[in-house]
């Protein structure tokens, strides 16, 4: 595994803490009806994701995921500005403002949706590995799906003909305690979702999805056992959520005083705690990131707010591919 370094804290501390304000500006902006539709936020996940890409090679591997997905392509380099601009139903968006909030797309950057159809993506995932393993590409397909998602029958026909081909997919549960508002023990007999891959054989195991070394390190396990011809893994990250499960999320079904303990655990406090113990970084260091952030952030706010609305005609346009479209030069 790549060496966890004082760069690799720091690196994490300005991704996660960029991608949680990302969020919070979208709320700010669905209250002001800028943003429209559902919105599905990822503050408290974002650990998951930190320590999943210090462990892809991001020039090779793919990433297919659900509705909680503004902040993953992000990660996979796609422009945070394009992002927001789809959110916006911008023409600047990364799908022409077409996708809105559950449709963010790169194929440019290996980040493949971004799908509102509960455990949809799951065989997409897999079909993405069956294509790289069927033309001899070194790449893995990250797979992830939430804890309800896991109930859907499409992830145990996926499971068995992922192990039978011996696909190289790494399917990853966000295990945040909720399916909407429905707890994991009222879903099933049982609240370890990781034993479902024990079924097939598949490599299985659990992670504290709160802290990404833990989560960098089962991840490059994963990650090497699918490149290396071995078939997929199967992981459990243990995570939450502290926003509902959208917007229109009243979360009657959880307390607050629950909420507050899972923020003893903030994966951001986590990896500055270690910052600032081990003298990384300044105070004024630290402000200076925080800073940064900030104005990250607006300047997306601003790029969607001043990006124009697509034309009518687009609806049309877009139905079958046209090399003189003029916005073309957006495709992904």
């Amino acid at each position: 595994m790549k060496k966890i370094t004082k760069e690799t804290y720091i690196n994490w501390y300005k991704d996660m803490l960029f991608w949680r304000k990302f969020e919070d500006k979208l709320a700010a902006v669905y209250i002001q009806q800028k943003v429209r539709g559902f919105l599905h936020l990822y503050n408290g996940q974002e650990a998951v994701l930190a320590g999943a890409l210090h462990a892809m090679d991001l020039a090779e591997d793919k990433m297919i995921t659900a509705y909680r997905n503004h902040v993953q392509p992000i990660g996979m380099g796609v422009d945070p500005k394009r992002v927001m601009a789809e959110l916006y139903g911008r023409v600047t968006g990364t799908s022409y403002g077409m996708g809105g909030s559950m449709h963010i797309f790169s194929k440019e950057k290996g980040f493949y949706g971004g799908h509102g159809i509960v455990g949809g993506q799951i065989p997409l995932g897999a079909g993405i590995a069956f294509a790289d393993k069927y033309f001899g590409r070194k790449g893995v397909t990250i797979t992830y799906f939430g804890d309800g998602a896991a109930r859907q029958g499409s992830l145990h026909e996926t499971f068995n003909m992922a192990m039978a081909w011996e696909l190289p997919v790494v399917f990853i549960v966000e295990n945040n305690g909720y399916a909407m508002g429905t707890s994991v023990a009222r879903t099933a007999n049982h609240e370890d979702i990781w034993k479902l891959g024990l079924a097939y054989e598949m490599p299985s195991e659990p992670v504290d999805g709160m802290n990404p070394v833990a989560v960098a390190e089962a991840m490059d396990k994963a990650l090497s056992h699918a490149r290396s011809g071995k078939g997929p893994y199967f992981l459990e990250m243990k995570t939450y959520r502290y926003r509902g499960h959208s917007m229109s999320d009243a979360q009657k079904y959880r307390t607050k005083e629950e909420v507050a303990e899972y923020k003893k655990i903030d994966p951001i406090t986590q990896v500055l705690d270690v910052i600032k113990k081990k003298k990384y970084l300044t105070e004024k260091q630290i402000q200076s990131i925080n800073d940064e952030v900030k104005d990250m952030v607006s300047e997306c706010e601003k790029f969607a707010d001043e990006s124009p609305y697509p034309e009518k005609q687009q609806l049309y346009d877009v139905v079958y591919e046209q090399e003189d479209y003029p916005f073309i030069k957006h495709r992904l």
